[in-house]
This record gives C-alpha cells, sequence and structure tokens, in this order.
C-alpha cells in the first residue's frame, strides 16, 4: 500500500510545481508594459566604455551633441546619456526611457553591446552586415517598454563604425525628432486650442494654424497678425503677413530679411523710446534653407534678433511658403525672448506651431 501513495505524493508535487510555474508566467503575462518615459531630444546610447571614451564615442559625440542652430548661447541637438549593456541592467528603470541608440562593432564578438545587437537583430542580418557595407542600421520599437524608438547602428570594424556615425547622422536626426512630434504636441496643446484665434487668421490669412489656448492676439491691422505667449519666464510670438507673389528673387535671404527687419521696425520695440527689432546679420550667421511644409515649398531663415539701442535679443527662425492657390507668400516669423532660460525646446515648439499651418 506504501507504493501507490508514494507514486501518488511524488505526482502531486510535480503537479503542484507545474501549476505554480504556470501561475508565475500568467502573473508575468497580466502585468502591465510600462511606458517610456524621457526627456525630449534626449538620446541613450548603450555603447561599451572603451569604444565610448575612445574615437568612436567621439565621433558620435560630435555630431549629435554639436550645437542647436541658431541660438544665443550653445545648446546641444541631443543630450546624451551614456550606459554600457551591464550598468543598463542594473537598473529595470534604465529600460524604460525612451529613445536608445545601440552602436557596436561586430567583429569584437566578446563585446556586450555587439551580442545585444546580435540578440536583437539576428545572425543572419548580422551576416548580411558582412557582405553588404549599406546596410548597417536597423530600427526597432517598445523593446522593453511602450513608446520607445531603438536605433541600432553596427559595422565590422571602429573606422567603419565612425564612416557610419557621421554619414546616417541627418537620416537618424529626422527620425528622432519625428519620433519626438508626439510628445512636443501633446505638450504645446496640453490645455485646447484657441478655436477664436484660429478663426481670425483663417479669415484674414487664409490659412489654418492649430494655436494653443494660452496664445493671444497681440495685433491684427489687415497688415499683419501677432499672436504670443507669455509667462513669468518667456515670451513666444508668431507673425503672419501676407505678401504679393511676383517672381522667385523673392524666396532670397536678402528678401526674407528685409521682410522681418521692416516688421521689427514698425511694430517691436522695448519699453525704451526710439528702440525696435532688426536681424543681427553681423555677428552670427542668418541661415537658411529650402524645405517643406505640409507640401508647400518653403524658404527657411534661423538667426539671432536684437533690439537696437536695447540690451535684448533672441532666437527667431522665419519661413516664406508658397501659396499654391494664389501669387502670395506668406511670411512667418516665430521668435522667443527668454533671458537665463534654455531655449532649444522652446523653439521647436514655436515651429512646431508652424508647421501646422495649411492653406
Amino acid at each position: 500500500m506504501k507504493k501507490p501513495f508514494q507514486f501518488i505524493g511524488y505526482a502531486a508535487v510535480v503537479l503542484a510545481f507545474l501549476l505554480q510555474g504556470c501561475s508565475e508566467e500568467a502573473q508575468r503575462g497580466l502585468r502591465p508594459i510600462p511606458t517610456a518615459f524621457g526627456n525630449l531630444n534626449e538620446i541613450v546610447v548603450i555603447m561599451d566604455a572603451d569604444m565610448w571614451d575612445g574615437p568612436v564615442g567621439d565621433t558620435l559625440r560630435y555630431y549629435y551633441s554639436s550645437a542647436y542652430p541658431l541660438l544665443p548661447q550653445p545648446e546641444p541637438i541631443f543630450d546624451l546619456r551614456h550606459f554600457t549593456p551591464q550598468e543598463l541592467n542594473k537598473d529595470p528603470l534604465r529600460k524604460e526611457l525612451r529613445t536608445y541608440m545601440l552602436v557596436g562593432n561586430l567583429n569584437d564578438e566578446n563585446s556586450p553591446a555587439t551580442k545585444m545587437i546580435v540578440s536583437d537583430i539576428g545572425e543572419e542580418k548580422a551576416r548580411k552586415a558582412k557582405e553588404d557595407e549599406d546596410y548597417n542600421s536597423a530600427i526597432g520599437r517598445d523593446k522593453w517598454a511602450k513608446g520607445q524608438l531603438i536605433i541600432y547602428q553596427f559595422g565590422y570594424s571602429e573606422d567603419e563604425l565612425m564612416d557610419i556615425l557621421k554619414e546616417n547622422f541627418p537620416a537618424i536626426r529626422k527620425r528622432v525628432n519625428a519620433h519626438d512630434d508626439k510628445k512636443v504636441d501633446a505638450y504645446v496643446y496640453l490645455n485646447g486650442q484657441n478655436k477664436r484665434l484660429e478663426e481670425e487668421v483663417k479669415e484674414d490669412m487664409g490659412v489654418s494654424m492649430r494655436i494653443p489656448s494660452d496664445y493671444f492676439l497681440a495685433i491684427n491691422d489687415d497688415e499683419i497678425i501677432w499672436v504670443r505667449r507669455e509667462t513669468d519666464e518667456t515670451s513666444s510670438s508668431i507673425i503672419l503677413k501676407k505678401i504679393p507673389y511676383t517672381d522667385r528673387s523673392q524666396l532670397s535671404k536678402e528678401n526674407i530679411i528685409a521682410i522681418r527687419d521692416s516688421i521689427g521696425r514698425q511694430y517691436i520695440s522695448s519699453t525704451l523710446p526710439g528702440t525696435y527689432m532688426q536681424t543681427n546679420a553681423i555677428d552670427l550667421p542668418v541661415l537658411t534653407d529650402v524645405t517643406k511644409i505640409n507640401g508647400y515649398y518653403t524658404l527657411e531663415a534661423r538667426g539671432i534678433w536684437e533690439i537696437v539701442d536695447d540690451y535684448m535679443g533672441g532666437a527667431f527662425v522665419s519661413y516664406l511658403i508658397l501659396n499654391p492657390n494664389s501669387n502670395e507668400l506668406l511670411f512667418v516669423d516665430g521668435f522667443l525672448h527668454a533671458p537665463g532660460e534654455d531655449k532649444r525646446d522652446l523653439m521647436q515648439y514655436i515651429e512646431h506651431i508652424i508647421r501646422t499651418i495649411k492653406f
């Protein structure tokens, strides 16, 4: 009689162990997936320590931490945080940030960063990277938390990696900015939109533009519309003006500066008499580029403004947008006054609003 009971007892133990395992697995499956958190324009770099401290790390910092164009005081395009794979695994919260870049030399099979990359992209793609030098990056999402962007950059030597980091920078910058766009939008329109002001802009300028609820009308005199946001620390402004379009020569650096300077002289001053705003094109350059806003041909200019005969200045971005429905240009200028404050993100908020424009 003892043997059957011994067998039943053993079976019960095994069954209990299996049920406990199933229960733990179920609990893991039911555990909510965390939502990624982190700051705007922040990239967490996962790289071996010796590579971060060497030429590869220097190359990455040279491009990704270069100065954001153009601000009164230098601020980096991206804020970089570095973890080795070992440091990443020490704290679970380090795996819940928003944007990661994993960089590795696939020729170093003992590298923890390389092992992590190969584990994620697979052996087949790692072999492909050796055969095809154009295959040197990959994109992943939501690896450890919802809302994550994971960028992989890899090569088969450190010299190759440095070239890859340089060549891929423009595309990866756009990718990270696009990933941040939802976060920017959520912050800018946190309290909704100023529908009344949007209707006024639509009626007088012939464009729709999503205007945050904390912006107010400063001027509308049939020449310009000036909307502003004021806090104790900062002043954000957007000015719109329609201009007859006659020929392509209007879409020039000289003309966009002339337009904003004529508006600055007429409308914008400090509390001191005789002061007015002008573009500082002497001490710092005005950078221009051809871009598109919602598909419309656009000339973009970035630089620094100052108040003549007063100690005030800040960053601006101006756009001349060609209206495809009429012989008109829309001039839009966003400028910021934020003494003592970081300005990169604040300028991005202004640009985000302007880029909602549609004829």
